[in-house]
């Protein structure tokens, strides 16, 4: 299940988000930003993927929303500030500084997430190939892209491993401590011999040989990518007329 913006070319997606970003950045107020996140979300589910993104953004970014939130409402002082208990008070004036704050970072990051849950890496690394960036330059996008996964599934592999073994992982904060430090050593050998695998699978294939390179898979740029690159810009360029100029 997709729909329009999922079957776009990944450049003129990534044009899309950097439009939004931008807007998102030099736009003031921040009801703008939260729609932009119900956007998000909206496409999200014509594309079928509203449960995943919902679950990235609860997972990765709602945390961090929330921190930002209650300390700038009730813990950093303002001249307004109405102390409700102790150190805690409540401000108006930092009430709208986090939402403010939290506003933008709602929008982009639920744009950056739609973009990765309608974007394969595959499609991702074709693009930037054909747009003529340096081969190694590619690699460490697609490593860098692919890195947390990876590191989330060997440790969750090894977290297995002690379980199995009758090592206690799970309890209070020094438990949890206590079975994360002897993790560490496995994980990162882990995560080296990846790398020297990875390597040699890549000068197998012919990495660091000149020539040009062949590829079996194939992404054509349609005319919609075409009209929508140019409106983008187009949008882009009135943006900033109307902003700074």
């Amino acid at each position: 299940m997709d729909n329009i913006i999922s079957r776009l070319y990944p450049s003129t997606k990534f044009r899309m988000v950097l439009l939004i970003t931008i807007i998102t950045m030099f736009t003031s107020g921040y009801k703008l930003q939260y729609s932009l996140m119900i956007l998000a979300l909206f496409l999200s589910f014509l594309s079928g993927k509203f449960i995943e993104t919902l679950k990235a953004f609860f997972k990765y970014i709602f945390l961090v929303i929330a921190f930002i939130f209650l300390v700038q409402t009730f813990i950093v002082p303002n001249e307004d500030a109405q102390q409700l208990y102790g150190f805690i008070h409540f401000s108006k004036f930092g009430l709208e500084n986090s939402l403010l704050l939290t506003s933008k970072i709602t929008a982009i990051s639920s744009m950056i997430i739609y973009f990765f849950q309608i974007t394969s890496i595959k499609d991702i690394i074709y693009s930037l190939e054909k747009a003529g960036a340096s081969k190694k330059f590619v690699f460490v996008i697609a490593a860098t892209i692919q890195m947390v996964p990876q590191m989330m599934l060997i440790s969750k592999n090894i977290t297995d491993a002690q379980k199995a073994r009758g090592i206690e992982t799970e309890g209070s904060f020094i438990v949890r401590i206590k079975a994360f430090l002897p993790m560490l050593g496995p994980l990162v050998l882990s995560a080296i011999q990846q790398i020297e695998e990875r390597v040699l699978a890549l000068e197998t294939r012919g990495f660091s040989c000149e020539g040009r390179k062949t590829s079996f898979y194939f992404l054509e740029k349609d005319s919609s990518s075409k009209v929508i690159d140019f409106v983008v810009l187009l949008m882009g360029v009135i943006f900033v007329y109307w902003r700074f100029i």
